[in-house]
């Protein structure tokens, strides 16, 4: 523990630090400013007011919740490891000096859903992209497709250091240009939710001139209006109303007792809300969601489809460009890859927990600290934790090899299907906890060779000594 002294000496509070202050005052151009992030992106107008916002929001967050990384497969494309790369770092921790994983995801659905395509952009890298296909990307932005070239794109993306958006042209061969895969539903001119967002509007206009604040009368004069005459003496009967009911606290105006008024404001019949309500169910059904959905209340079948249906496709597409423009062929040729990984335990109720749980460590899927990891547990300091073991079953003793059976008579063999001690590898004892050692009196046939050899080595060695003294 560091002294009193110590702590006091290096205590630091960003009120009483004084440095930014006078760094500012210094240099008092430190870039634009704005009252909100101008990285963000911003709606259509048509999209912002309407229901189609709340869909965009609900897609792009549960997109936002799947895990993309860039992994390392093994010989039969199957997840080994993570690459502990700049692009991963990207991927998992912080796409830029603004943006988090989750809100670069998030960026990037809201930006394919609005606009239909949508630009994955290496900003910082190792080596330029143009002239080497071995670079790393250290930050990456989402960018809007303005213009379409033969080989290149132009792009509107957020330039941080000047503090706006800014349009660069850029090779196709290393920006990750993502396609929406619901485009003709979403971003088709005569699709669904364009025709939703048509009849959202035209709603809306209604509403406000129903709310306008107009009283939509007709007055009946006692005269026929044919004459320039009385068509002025009309205007000036109109006039003097609207004078009345303007400077009258309550909106009070009298009449003379030959005028007529005729009230108009009232609702307008129109099918307006019949064909907004049947291209909302229309839309729904194409989207693959449910209002279960929307409101949280959906069940596990219902979020399968969803997932599958609608999800799937769009994360396919997105891991798909990047895996094409960010890893060269050699980098796929060394078994690099760009995957996405959702939590299959995620919307699983804690009653059914239980029984998965017992059924992927008793058929040995999952290890105990896996299944304690994905309940939210620290993992055990168990060894035995970390194993693919049945607990349920006796396990045999680790290293212990089984007996081999040397002798070659009938006799000395142990029948075990007769034998109630032994049972596979495991040995259990029998009742009188005794077993009947058949071969003891059997000789060693190792020990037999070893004597016989060293009987013929002394032979050798004695004949050789008498040629040796005889000669």
């Amino acid at each position: 523990m560091a002294g009193f002294g110590s702590r006091l000496a290096h205590a630091w509070n960003a009120f009483v630090d004084e440095e930014p202050q006078q760094r500012i005052r210094a240099y008092p151009d430190i870039g634009p400013s704005s009252g909100s992030r101008p990285d963000r992106s911003r709606f259509r107008v048509t999209n912002e007011r309407s229901i189609i916002s709340s869909i965009y929001t609900r897609l792009a967050i549960d997109i936002s919740s799947v895990d993309i990384r860039h992994a390392r497969l093994d010989e039969n494309e199957r997840y080994i490891a993570d690459i502990p790369s700049n692009l991963n770092d990207c991927l998992r921790v912080e796409a830029n000096i603004d943006q988090n994983s989750q809100d670069l995801l998030i960026d990037l659905a809201l930006t394919l859903f609005d606009k239909g395509v949508a630009a994955v952009i290496p900003i910082d890298t190792t080596l330029n992209p143009a002239l080497s296909g071995g670079y790393d990307i250290k930050t990456m932005r989402i960018g809007d497709v303005v213009q379409w070239y033969p080989q290149q794109v132009r792009v509107s993306v957020y330039n941080e250091k000047i503090g706006r958006r800014q349009e660069l042209t850029l090779d196709k061969s290393y920006v990750a240009i993502v396609t929406n895969p619901l485009y003709s539903v979403m971003n088709e001119p005569n699709s669904t939710l364009q025709r939703l967002a048509r009849k959202l509007s035209l709603l809306d206009d209604v509403d406000e001139q129903a709310s306008s604040g107009k009283l939509d009368m007709i007055i009946q004069l006692p005269y026929v209006i044919k004459s320039e005459t009385r068509r002025q003496q009309a205007e000036q009967r109109r006039a003097d109303i609207e004078f009345q009911l303007k400077g009258s606290k309550y909106g009070i105006a009298y009449t003379d007792g030959t005028e007529k008024i005729t009230q108009l404001n009232r609702p307008v019949e129109n099918n307006l809300l019949d064909e907004v309500q049947y291209l909302t169910n229309l839309l729904f059904g194409q989207l693959g969601l449910t209002p279960e959905i929307m409101n949280g209340t959906a069940d596990e079948a219902t979020m399968l489809n969803y997932t599958n249906r609608t999800l799937a496709p769009i994360l396919t597409a997105i891991v798909q460009e990047m895996k094409r423009k960010f890893l060269t062929k050699t980098a796929r040729s060394q078994l690099q890859s760009i995957l996405y990984f959702r939590d299959p335990f995620k919307l699983t109720p804690i009653s059914d927990l239980a029984e998965i749980a017992d059924k992927f460590t008793r058929n040995e899927i999952l290890s105990s600290n896996e299944i304690r990891q994905i309940i939210g547990f620290k993992p055990h300091s168990d060894p035995k934790a970390d194993q693919l073991i049945n607990s349920n079953m006796p396990q045999s003793v680790t290293g212990a090899a089984p007996a081999e059976d040397t002798s070659s008579s009938d006799e000395a063999s142990v029948d075990q299907s007769t034998n109630p001690g032994v049972q596979g590898d495991v040995y259990y004892p029998s009742e009188d906890n005794t077993i009947e050692d058949e071969t003891e009196d059997q000789p060693d046939e190792a020990e037999t060779s070893a004597e016989n050899d060293l009987n013929q080595m002394s032979s050798d060695f004695d004949a050789q000594v008498d040629k040796i003294l005889g000669g």
